[in-house]
């Protein structure tokens, strides 16, 4: 690749196609991400959504947010904080996601029931926490979909004691098709700028929820969206959506 692909413009060309890439190879993946979305919320479930490092971003888009689903919940490490006592520092180890232990710590906080469905999201898929979240999560019985990079996952080894990784544990995986350190752009000398894994993680959740909220309305059920909360009557109706899952549902100003 030349010095002149680095620039907007091919980034924007690159981008556009891997987007393309996946609308078109993912549709499977997302019918079947769509199904375990819709018996969640058949059963009373709570989708409760995970991930670390830049892949909250995909988090918020799965929890929380307005045209999204209301019955989801967002895990976070700064709940060992919020809700476990732990004193803010522990926030400022940036290894902290390498330690056996918080993602056990982080499901008892978040208490969630055997119905609930896990979304959890990471590019590598093989980081401590996330494998161990997945691992818990299974072992209590709830589905997995994972969001993560095939080709990323498959050049790294895993970082779990177990050997397994996010894909070995998922009920279903959809693949956000970053390249391996998720950039697309190299650079002379070495490394890669442009970070492709929120864009197409982003279409990926959005693609999964449209379609699940479509499965519902197929078959005469009301599905639990949020309205933005920045128009008339959206936050007081929001309110009275998130009543069927009081307690479950966290909503904080983070």
């Amino acid at each position: 690749m030349s010095v002149e692909s680095v620039s907007a413009q091919g980034f924007a060309e690159q981008g556009l196609d891997a987007l393309r890439h996946v609308t078109e190879s993912a549709r499977e993946d997302v019918r079947r991400a769509a199904g375990l979305i819709v018996d969640c919320i058949r059963a009373d479930g709570v989708i409760q959504a995970f991930g670390t490092g830049h892949s909250q971003a995909m988090v918020l888009e799965v929890a929380g947010r307005a045209g999204g689903l209301v019955p989801t919940n967002r895990l976070q490490m700064s709940d060992l904080v919020l809700y476990g006592g732990d004193a803010p520092s522990v926030l400022d180890d940036p290894l902290l996601e390498r330690e056996p232990g918080v993602a056990v710590r982080l499901y008892e906080l978040a208490a969630p029931r055997p119905q609930d469905l896990f979304v959890i999201i990471s590019n590598s898929g093989v980081n401590n926490v996330i494998v161990e979240m997945a691992l818990h999560a299974k072992e209590q019985g709830h589905r997995i979909l994972a969001l993560t990079s095939l080709t990323h996952t498959a050049a790294v080894p895993a970082g779990h004691a177990s050997g397994k990784k996010l894909v070995d544990l998922a009920d279903v995986v959809l693949d956000n098709a970053a390249p391996v350190g998720d950039a697309l752009l190299p650079l002379p000398g070495g490394g890669a700028v442009g970070a492709l894994s929120t864009l197409t993680g982003v279409m990926l959740v959005q693609m999964a929820v449209a379609e699940a909220t479509g499965l519902l309305l197929a078959s005469g059920e009301r599905p639990p969206v949020y309205v933005s909360a920045n128009v008339p009557g959206g936050f007081e109706g929001n309110l009275e959506l998130e009543k069927r899952y009081a307690g479950r549902v966290r909503r904080t100003a983070t």
